[in-house]
């Protein structure tokens, strides 16, 4: 009679921990409906920083502050690399909201609205590369 109870237990707990797994790897990408803040907003985000319209960042309404998003235009293959430090969208069927700078790069600004796709980019895939000067 124990046996089948150490089993439950050990079954419960393998699949609690593919579950994991799995949502873990859900969060890596997501697409959906994106807006850019408005070109007058001014304000405070909710992580404390100031906004600023001159950086590539994005409010979303879970991904812990911090996080780095590949915001990618799936028609014109532009993308942008923009860090969470805000929390929204708040109207159904948002994913994200961009900063000014990230929807001007993606060239979104005379749509307002755009389809995306994002993927969390781990920290391993960062890398520095200094530009070659010509003399």
């Amino acid at each position: 009679m124990a046996w089948k109870m150490w089993m439950a237990v050990g079954l419960a707990l393998t699949c609690g921990v593919a579950g994991a797994q799995a949502s873990a790897q859900g969060l890596m990408r997501f697409s959906g409906l994106t807006a850019y803040y408005s070109v007058d907003y001014q304000g405070q985000t909710a992580s404390g920083e100031r906004y600023d319209p001159k950086k590539f960042t994005a409010a979303h309404r879970t991904l812990p502050f911090g996080t780095r998003l590949r915001v990618t235009d799936p028609k014109s293959h532009r993308s942008v690399v923009v860090v969470v430090n805000d929390r929204g969208p708040f109207d159904k069927g948002r994913v994200l909201d961009l900063s000014l700078a990230a929807a001007k790069a993606l060239r979104m600004t005379g749509r307002g609205l755009m389809k995306v796709t994002a993927a969390v980019q781990s920290p391993a895939t960062f890398t520095t590369a200094a530009k070659s000067r010509a003399h």
